[in-house]
């Protein structure tokens, strides 16, 4: 009996439905981060009178992401911000700490880049595990620091962060309450770690504001840093890896830093970006993709470098070399600004500004030490302040004995 040509449609439907359910994945997919959720709620975008920008100058979009924060890392300026203080889980944004103070060893002479350090089960069991990124490494093999600095940046890797975190503090727990004392000393009061990975546990978390500030104490202590975060590959036991942080493929403006991904709190990306002698730092935390944080990046750092400049004086005719000296083994003492003599200002306003200097001394006493502040130099953007910075000495000067104090006095009388 033959099957009409509707039945017989019908039949070979059902066989392959049955056939495609009975039949096993031919391929694994690895992920490596945490499997995100097959559908995400939109982040709901805050009101533009929500958004704080530098000057008071009205919002110029909202983002695609629960907070953000960036600021002008040359002089410290905010330049967009809101819910920058809100808490949330870190994800791998946490390995900036283990990267930090993992440079911090380097630069006190703790350990070199080519220290090998010994791959322990902990280590070797997140390289197996395919649901975290990771670099892949082997139980008992002997990989070199600045394998797993590359590793933990550019890879991400999950088990480079136990092994660096192991061999500087001996236990993943020793090193984790280092990586909350070196938050206390730069001033994180919104930030706790629970491990050297940033894997969500309970209790862990920080903020956009406190992401950007750990960037900027970074790149000031360590601007080596930048050599690693933008890397755009790294190759380790000939498996290569792009750098996590896609916004270095689409701007070539970004040298960093990194990025971070968990389902509670979304996607994560600490940026740091560097054009025309402006060097910008933001974190646009709680994206609800990977695509997106990129997107939100791009169009915050586009924005920033459009809208502002960092102005940098002419010192020579803005203010004095130096400053006198009464009763010291020299006549005068060089002065100069506490830090970069930089200021943020809106693009176009360079022409309005005019730059004074403010003594508060016409003159120090010996003994003079290194940074004592004799003055402000202030920028007057259209006849009013728009920003101060201190004015001090650049070096120290002793006391002169008691004939040098004489015949400076004499001369003075004169």
């Amino acid at each position: 009996m033959r099957i009409k040509p509707i039945s017989k449609i019908i039949a070979l439907a059902v066989i392959a439905i049955l056939a495609a359910s009975s039949t096993p994945s031919l391929a694994k997919v690895i992920h490596r981060h945490p499997v995100a959720p097959t559908v995400h709620e939109d982040v709901t975008a805050v009101p533009l009178t929500s958004i704080h920008v530098l000057g008071d100058r009205p919002a110029p979009f909202a983002l695609d992401a629960r907070a953000a924060y960036m600021i002008d890392a040359d002089t410290g300026a905010v330049l967009y911000a809101y819910n920058e203080h809100d808490k949330m889980q870190p994800a791998s944004l946490a390995k900036i700490m283990t990267f930090y103070l993992s440079l911090d060893a380097l630069k006190a002479g703790k350990i070199t880049p080519s220290t090998d350090v010994t791959i322990s089960e902990n280590a070797w069991r997140l390289s197996m595990n395919d649901t975290v990124s990771r670099m892949f490494l082997g139980v008992g093999q002997k990989v070199a620091v600045n394998d797993l600095l590359y590793g933990l940046m550019v890879s991400s890797g999950n088990d480079a962060a136990v092994a660096l975190a192991e061999y500087l503090g001996s236990t993943t727990d020793g090193f984790t309450r280092m990586m909350n004392d070196k938050a206390t000393e730069i001033g994180l009061k919104e930030t706790h770690f629970n491990n050297p990975d940033g894997l969500p546990d309970q209790g862990e978390f920080t903020t956009a504001a406190d992401m950007v500030a750990l960037a900027h104490s970074l790149v000031i202590h360590h601007p080596e840093a930048l050599t690693y975060t933008s890397a755009k590959e790294f190759t380790f036991d000939k498996i290569s890896q792009p750098n996590f942080n896609k916004l270095l493929l689409h701007d070539p403006r970004v040298n960093g830093i990194k990025t971070g991904h968990v389902d509670e709190a979304g996607y994560h990306l600490v940026a740091s970006a560097s054009s025309n002698g402006m060097h910008l730092l933001s974190a646009v935390l709680g994206a609800p993709s990977e695509a997106r944080r990129v997107t939100e990046s791009e169009k915050l750092i586009d924005w920033a470098f459009r809208t502002f400049v960092s102005y940098r004086p002419d010192l020579k005719k803005a203010m004095p070399r130096t400053i006198p000296v009464h009763d010291g083994v020299a006549e005068t003492v060089a002065i100069g600004p506490n830090g970069e003599a930089a200021f943020t200002l809106g693009r176009g306003e360079e022409t309005k500004v005019t730059v004074q200097f403010e003594p508060s001394v016409r003159y120090v006493d010996a003994p003079v030490q290194p940074g004592t502040q004799v003055g402000d130099l202030t920028v007057l953007l259209a006849g009013k302040p728009e920003s101060t910075i201190p004015i001090v000495t650049k070096a120290g000067v002793e006391r002169a004995g008691f004939f040098g104090r004489l015949r400076q006095k004499i001369g003075r009388m004169l």
